[in-house]
């Protein structure tokens, strides 16, 4: 797919794509999550590509890890990365006061299992709005559009993508 397709299919300009090609930038959650739609894969295959054979551990150091830094988000892959397998579990942490909106799933159907650790946290899933706290789970399958916000306190969360 040529830089100009793809920034027409994400609506991201020609220019910001190539300066993320050349690791000139990071790209932010939103900016992840439209590629990820466009590919029609997780986020996680874009930050991590799938080993070739099945490993079934990865510890916690060798987890591939990715910053948003303009939404101080972090993003940690915690599955051992597999191309076989249909679940995945990624552990979120979102700091104080931050809003991070995907306008579409990456992988539309998949059935998202969200499970509060720690802080609190808005999920508004396809205009729903859902106020989470530590030990709370939500369950949803997302065809449409994802908004994570935080208030007074960070969160850590972990979803299960299956």
């Amino acid at each position: 797919m040529t830089l100009d397709t793809l920034a027409g299919r994400t609506g991201l300009s020609r220019a910001t794509l190539s300066r993320i090609e050349k690791n000139e930038v990071s790209p932010t959650a939103e900016t992840l999550g439209r590629l990820a739609t466009v590919y029609a894969v997780p986020i996680s295959q874009l930050l991590t590509p799938l080993e070739q054979s099945f490993q079934p551990i990865v510890r916690r150091h060798d987890q591939p890890f990715w910053t948003d830094r303009g939404h101080a988000f972090q993003r940690r892959s915690v599955s051992p990365p597999s191309g076989q397998l249909s679940v995945e579990l990624i552990e979120g942490t979102l700091t104080a006061r931050q809003r991070i909106a995907y306008d579409a799933p990456a992988v539309p159907g998949q059935e998202h299992h969200l499970y509060v650790l720690s802080g609190q946290i808005e999920i508004t899933v396809e205009g729903t709005a859902y106020d989470l706290r530590q030990g709370d789970c939500l369950r949803y399958i997302l065809f449409g559009e994802t908004v994570f916000e935080t208030t007074h306190s960070p969160c850590t969360y972990v979803i299960a993508l299956s």
